[in-house]
């Protein structure tokens, strides 16, 4: 039934809604949208569309409200949103309403432990990065209102899911938009190992280059070498398919055996033994997310396992390899080559990996290019939108899962 504005007690309605009556905060909504869309529309071009349109009504209408706020607990029309790091998609949000009331950080660092706990006592959403460490003790800070945990990131190891669900917080990620990008760069490093790019940079930089010579940084071909995938995602999918242009063999271990169809597709082996696997590929590369039956999954039998001279990659977490193992296998000879984007004790990288000209590295930025990021963003607030508006959000991440 409409709303009556001649009979609307608008104070009454309000501290209605400030002791957090839904019905009255509905009420509250179907008096103000008339008034706001007469506002809008003797303001407007004739010429608008209904989504602009409909954006301003809302603007204008939590505006209004606004000035009637307090501490109003809207369940879904207005939510405290606690953003860790600086993410400019988020920013530009800051007009929509269901991110007027945020808390967008401007530095592109971590929040210190105090902050994250004082974030999560006070935010209904919040929308950490990968440097967030969100262990059950900073769980256990969550206030009442917080609901949501919107990951800015497809890996979430760094969020203690457990507690999350014991505390009954919704947590979700920003999966499928950082494959491409992150399958180019294992592809990039492989090359770089391969064909001793690094080396060769380093040797031109420091002016020691005398010129060109038929032995002179002799790298090794792809084409027909073994590639070792463990963990045959969609990454690990991404990362066959570019290998496959280069000549190489694919093969793969994976928790559950691909589908037939990306078997063929790829004409990929696949290997339920990891061990066996590895001690017959020419490179390996890492590309399974961490969960605690991953960690320390390339250890040093494995390594030691491994073809003479063979190539490893790791795009996917630090301590899923054995950072300290991979040193000696490399000091050694029985590893070739390494291509590393990621630490165990990130950003802290072992020093004698630092010394090594065999060994490529680079600042966990697989995923870092504008398009991934922009992705990634527009991820999150998709998530958090589902969420204010009561829907369940798309990419919600399950303990099941891992």
């Amino acid at each position: 039934m409409p709303i009556d504005s001649d009979a609307f007690d608008l104070p009454a309605c309000l501290a209605l809604v400030q002791a957090g009556d839904q019905s009255a905060a509905h009420d509250l909504v179907e008096f103000l949208y008339p008034q706001v869309i007469r506002i809008v529309r003797s303001r407007l071009p004739r010429r608008v569309s209904e989504e602009d349109l409909a954006q301003d009504i809302f603007l204008k209408m939590f505006s209004r409200i606004e000035q009637y706020r307090g501490d109003m607990p809207f369940t879904h029309w207005v939510s405290r949103i606690s953003v860790t790091t600086c993410i400019d998609q988020l920013r530009k949000q800051e007009r929509r309403p269901e991110f007027r009331y945020a808390d967008l950080s401007e530095e592109d660092t971590p929040l210190t432990r105090e902050q994250l706990m004082e974030a999560m006592a006070t935010a209904d959403a919040l929308a950490p990065t990968v440097t967030d460490r969100i262990d059950a003790e900073i769980i256990s800070a969550a206030g009442p209102r917080l609901k949501l945990i919107a990951n800015y990131g497809a890996g979430v190891d760094h969020i203690d899911l457990e507690a999350a669900h014991a505390k009954g917080l919704i947590v979700t990620n920003t999966p499928g938009v950082l494959t491409e990008d992150t399958a180019d760069m294992a592809m990039g490093l492989i090359l770089a190992v391969a064909r001793r790019i690094g080396e060769g940079q380093r040797l031109v930089r420091a002016q020691n280059w005398d010129g060109w010579r038929p032995t002179g940084l002799m790298g090794t071909t792809l084409r027909g070498k073994r590639l070792g995938i463990v963990g045959m995602g969609r990454i690990g999918a991404s990362l066959a398919r570019r290998a496959r242009a280069f000549g190489m063999a694919i093969h793969y271990h994976n928790r559950r055996r691909a589908h037939e169809d990306i078997e063929n597709e790829l004409e990929a082996t696949y290997w339920e033994s990891l061990n066996q696997m590895v001690a017959r590929m020419d490179v390996i590369s890492l590309n399974c997310p961490r969960t605690p039956a991953t960690y320390h999954l390339l250890n040093a039998p494995r390594l030691q396992m491994a073809k003479q001279g063979a190539i490893v990659i790791n795009t996917s977490r630090g301590d899923v390899m054995d950072e300290a193992a991979l040193v000696r296998g490399l000091a050694s000879g029985r590893i070739g080559g390494a291509g590393l984007d990621v630490y165990e004790h990130e950003p802290v990288v072992t020093p004698k990996l630092l010394k090594m000209e065999n060994v490529v590295l680079t600042p966990h930025i697989a995923s870092a290019t504008v398009e991934a990021r922009i992705a990634m963003g527009e991820k999150v607030i998709a998530n958090i939108k589902a969420f204010t508006d009561g829907h369940p959000p798309p990419d919600r991440v399950l303990t099941s899962m891992f």
